[in-house]
């Protein structure tokens, strides 16, 4: 019996596919080998002395369980790393201090990072240690109100890749004015991101971003309750933060949530669902590229982040316009050693203590709202399905035709009423 040419046909597109995936890949475990050599070259050579990298295996870096850093970091497969293509050069260096040192002081700033006022501004603001904070005061004319009703907190915690003004561009505008007479808006640029200090000597871990928002938000401003919205990776920051702080959170929102409730691996799966080694579609493959191979991703950063006036110059000539659309902008506000870190140590690593989190708020009956539009393709809707099952309490919105962005673009005004109903 012979097999249908329709069948044949279609078995040999699929493993043609899968071939072609295999080949595309090793080329890029080759490719980021090569330059793992090439910066440490580089670096040596600007900053005297090589930066150190996840090249190695677990455990020849002291201090890996204080740092709490994600098993994505070092688990990612290489096959020629595999084959020791790194014997010859040892590219890691122990040393508890990231950052190269010239003259006995620590390079804060890369030389494949961006140096322009912008993207420095935070060291010169004279407190390295606080974030990037937009705040908007309740309105003036009701002072006296606020004397009789206690002023509510709100503090928003952006995605990946995003800052304050994902926020302050869409939902600030559209909370109506009987919440502006009560409410105090916080908008933050997490640690690595936006406006934000960047320090290189930092693994950008959860406990690094809780500690900050704390020490920028929490404590100057003496908040003994507020409410918590974040959208993607804040809400992963929004539950370690609510966590923590227990009984002063009256609510958390969570807009497209990455919950993998599984503890043991479950940063290996995070990684996997995220950033699939997948050719199709085009974000999924960046977000690959990006995520599995740390010194390619160097390499993206230094010819656009580090070269974004540029870019921002030709976008602008292109499009005839005079200001960009925040969310160009803000791609390029943080630097590969904030981006690089904060993906595998938050993200990815932040799936093995959801679960433990997310127990805390719901045996303290925090009240948690979760929004998620059903064509989201960087965070699958299993992950809500997931959630709800983890806490059944959990009011979920799922909204259609909605994918990562446009469940709050294009909605602003929904989206801000929905906040104010769960306030």
């Amino acid at each position: 019996m012979t097999t249908p040419p329709v069948f044949s046909a279609k078995w040999l597109i699929k493993s043609s596919g899968k071939l072609i995936t295999v080949i595309v890949f090793l080329i890029l475990d080759f490719l980021d080998n090569f330059f793992c050599i090439v910066f440490r070259i580089l670096d040596e050579c600007f900053e005297g002395k090589a930066s150190p990298c996840y090249c190695e295996k677990k455990g020849e870096q002291v201090g890996d369980d204080e740092l709490q850093l994600s098993e994505t970091l070092y688990g990612r497969k290489n096959v020629f790393r595999e084959m020791g293509f790194l014997g010859f050069a040892r590219i890691w260096e122990n040393s508890k201090k990231r950052g190269g040192v010239v003259g006995g002081e620590v390079v804060v700033n890369r030389w494949s990072d961006c140096g322009c006022e912008s993207c420095v501004s935070w060291m010169k603001n004279g407190d390295h240690q606080k974030l990037h904070v937009v705040v908007r005061e309740p309105s003036k004319a009701t002072i006296d109100d606020c004397m009789v009703k206690p002023t509510e907190n709100v503090i928003f915690l952006h995605g990946f890749l995003c800052s304050s003004s994902f926020w302050t561009e869409t939902v600030f505008p559209y909370i109506s004015e009987p919440k502006n007479r009560n409410y105090r808006l916080f908008a933050v640029d997490l640690l690595g991101f936006g406006r934000s200090p960047k320090p290189r000597d930092c693994s950008y871990t959860l406990k690094d971003h809780i500690e900050m928002i704390e020490k920028s938000v929490i404590y100057p401003f003496a908040l003994d309750s507020f409410h918590l919205v974040g959208h993607s990776m804040g809400c992963i920051i929004a539950l370690a933060l609510a966590a923590k702080h227990s009984n002063s959170v009256k609510s958390i929102t969570l807009v497209a949530p990455p919950f993998f409730p599984t503890k043991d691996g479950g940063s290996s799966i995070a990684l996997n669902k995220l950033a699939e080694k997948s050719l199709w579609p085009p974000l999924l493959f960046g977000s690959s590229v990006m995520t599995w191979y740390e010194h390619l991703g160097r390499c993206v950063c230094f010819l656009i982040c580090r070269n974004h006036r540029t870019w921002e110059k030709m976008l602008k000539l292109i499009t005839g316009k005079r200001d960009l659309h925040f969310t160009a902008m803000d791609l390029t506000r943080h630097t590969h050693h904030s981006g690089w870190h904060t993906m595998h140590n938050v993200i990815c690593g932040g799936a093995t203590v959801l679960d433990s989190y997310l127990t805390v708020l719901v045996k303290a009956g925090t009240k948690i709202c979760i929004i998620h539009g059903d064509r989201d393709q960087v965070v699958p809707i299993e992950c809500t399905i997931n959630f709800k099952m983890k806490a059944p309490h959990s009011d979920v919105n799922i909204l259609k035709n909605a994918d990562h962005s446009s469940v709050i673009f294009g909605r602003e005004k929904e989206f801000a009423q929905y906040l104010e109903h769960i306030w």
